[in-house]
């Protein structure tokens, strides 16, 4: 049975073409220009349509936007989904069209169908591009996820968009069912896990990072591998942008943070203070016994004038009591002034208003180099802001360093004259 729609057909498609006829045409010449008025036709249609829809949806969108408190609205129109949607029905059109502008061209009229449906499979993909941009958008605003790779995840799903979209396109093309096709494919599955290797590793990667709580977006690391030392601003499917604090950008390949080691600065940032270990290296001929004088004198100094009262009351008592000869200062119980100072450097440190007092501190002896005895100071500072850190340490040792002299130490230092690097 003839359709109504197969009755009417013919009519529509040849309406102009008795028209071009009547006025002297020959009939190969009508059909090409019935063709040619037929397609402006509908060239014009679609492009009125077209422009028509695209405003109504726009600026129904961007006026529903303005009145809702939530941004995911506002991100649909950032990222074109209406502008995207307004294209499916002059799509249509054109599909329903193309029919009857090519009815006398049947070779044409299959190549212009696929052609539309491939257009088809990409406006598709465009209007899914529209809104996984805008899920990224928008997931990036909530403060749960704001520091999750968002991105990685986004991109996953666009590749299997881009997947399933271009096997469709080439299965159209080539002719073959969408399932044999897919099937064809999977045998050559070898080859595509290598050509998508570094893309299937850091997928990998993405999922072990956010369910492990490895890296977040705003963590500082440091990668001495990737040379990378700054802030994380982008975690992607195959790549994590560093802006380094020369304010420049290292890229790294996202499974390097599985495979390799890294430092991860966060649970720093987040803690009550930040480490400082740094020592001084105190020449070893400088250091030796503290004289009744050389300990009256050192009395003068506020932070350890109440420690040096009680510590020689108690070496004095305890030398008395044992017969003690002091006549040789090395028997029985001394002062030394590197015992002192080291007592004055953790007193220092101690009442210092940047230092955090309910965390480790203290002052310390490392075992002696050839370049002296290492005095280390350990302690957390109570800003954590990595400017007012290096503010706080310089001045503690800035303080320390003058008052070295005070004990009769001596910081040691390379002598050119008698040391040589460049010496065999």
């Amino acid at each position: 049975m003839i359709s109504k729609k197969e009755l009417i057909l013919p009519e529509l498609a040849h309406a102009l073409y008795d028209y071009f006829i009547a006025l002297g045409f020959s009939e190969n010449l009508a059909k090409y220009a019935n063709m040619l008025a037929l397609l402006i036709s509908m060239l014009a249609i679609i492009s009125i349509v077209d422009f028509v829809i695209r405003k109504i949806l726009i600026q129904a969108f961007t006026a529903f936007a303005k009145k809702t408190t939530t941004t995911f609205d506002d991100f649909l129109v950032t990222n074109k989904v209406p502008r995207n949607v307004a294209h499916i029905v002059p799509l249509f059109i054109a599909i329903e069209f193309i029919p009857i502008v090519l009815v006398d061209f049947d070779n044409a009229e299959k190549l212009a169908q696929k052609g539309l449906h491939i257009f088809s499979i990409i406006l598709i993909l465009w209007i899914v591009r529209s809104l996984l941009n805008t899920l990224k958008s928008y997931f990036k605003t909530l403060p749960h996820l704001r520091d999750k790779p968002i991105d990685s995840y986004i991109q996953v799903f666009m590749i299997f968009a881009w997947v399933i979209g271009i096997t469709s396109a080439v299965a159209l093309i080539t002719g073959f069912p969408f399932i044999q096709f897919i099937t064809t494919l999977g045998a050559a599955s070898a080859v595509v896990i290598l050509i998508f290797k570094d893309t299937i590793l850091g997928f990998v990667a993405s999922i072990q990072v956010s369910i492990n709580d490895m890296v977040r977006i705003g963590d500082w690391i440091t990668f001495e591998k990737y040379g990378a030392d700054g802030d994380v601003t982008e975690i992607n499917l195959a790549t994590v942008k560093v802006k380094n604090f020369d304010n420049t950008t290292t890229t790294i390949p996202t499974y390097a943070l599985i495979s390799d080691s890294f430092k991860n600065w966060r649970s720093m940032v987040n803690s009550d203070g930040r480490r400082i270990k740094r020592a001084l290296l105190i020449k070893q001929k400088s250091i030796k016994y503290l004289s009744k004088e050389d300990i009256q004198r050192l009395k003068g100094i506020e932070l350890i004038s109440a420690y040096l009262d009680r510590r020689e009351n108690d070496i004095d008592n305890y030398n008395t009591t044992n017969n003690i000869n002091k006549e040789i200062a090395i028997n029985g119980r001394n002062l030394t002034n590197i015992g002192v100072f080291r007592k004055y450097v953790e007193s220092y440190v101690s009442n210092h208003s940047a230092i955090n007092k309910d965390m480790m501190l203290m002052a310390r002896h490392l075992a002696p180099t050839p370049q002296g005895i290492p005095l280390e100071i350990y302690a957390f500072s109570a800003d954590r802001r990595w400017e007012n850190y290096e503010h706080i340490m310089a001045d503690i040792f800035d303080h320390i360093l003058a008052a070295v002299p005070y004990f009769d130490l001596e910081i040691f230092e390379y002598d050119n004259s008698v040391y040589n690097p460049n010496m065999p």
